[in-house]
């Protein structure tokens, strides 16, 4: 399955898809270092963003509840980068994981250990605790779609229950782009699901 979505370039935009294209290009992910690109040479959105101008009513409210998830959550840069991570390693993402390991490596503190561990779908060897329980949560949310009760008090120890509501609403908005990716630009496995089943109910 290859690319099915073509891009457009600033100039072939209508007025609705161009007030979605300033959102994402002159937003947030604007300022400071920029750890990726967010479009190619001649100006046309890569990655998850470029589907978002198909519907730019849905588009607009996609990348602002992205923006909300990365730039005005309490998570921490780590938490937060290891969790996208995680997502990336299990639907098998790459643009997920090349864009995020940059951040990770550029402005998160993410060690090559680490992101290594998490490509690789592993849990990373942690010092801080808060840590390792938001991440096992991201895991358990990955493979069965909720938390237990141990799980779920583990994660509001960490991160209180505002940081659970941040953190799954990050696991479903980058496993929603990550499913989009594969729908429009042939992402992960050919037939559009985990190819790898139901993940181990061991230890992480």
């Amino acid at each position: 399955m290859g690319v099915r979505l073509g891009g457009l370039l600033p100039g072939e935009l209508d007025e609705e898809q161009a007030e979605v294209y300033r959102a994402i290009t002159g937003g947030a992910r604007a300022l400071g270092p920029q750890a990726f690109p967010l479009t190619d040479q001649e100006g046309r959105l890569r990655g998850p963003f470029n589907a978002m101008l198909l519907s730019p009513p849905v588009g607009l409210a996609t990348q602002a509840l992205g923006a909300a998830v990365r730039y005005n959550s309490s998570l921490s840069d780590r938490v937060r980068e290891m969790a996208i991570l995680a997502v990336a390693a299990h639907f098998d993402s790459a643009f997920e994981r090349e864009a995020h390991e940059a951040v990770g490596r550029t402005s998160a503190g993410l060690d090559e250990s680490e992101m290594a561990a998490l490509r690789a779908g592993g849990m990373p060897e942690l010092a801080e605790p808060t840590e390792g329980a938001a991440l096992r949560a991201t895991r358990a949310l990955l493979r069965h779609g909720t938390l237990n009760d141990d799980e779920y008090a583990d994660a509001v120890a960490a991160t209180g229950e505002r940081g659970v509501f941040e953190l799954t609403t990050l696991v479903g908005y980058y496993s929603m782009l990550a499913l989009q990716l594969r729908v429009f630009l042939g992402e992960g496995g050919a037939s559009g699901a985990d190819d790898r089943g139901p993940q181990p109910t061991g230890t992480p």
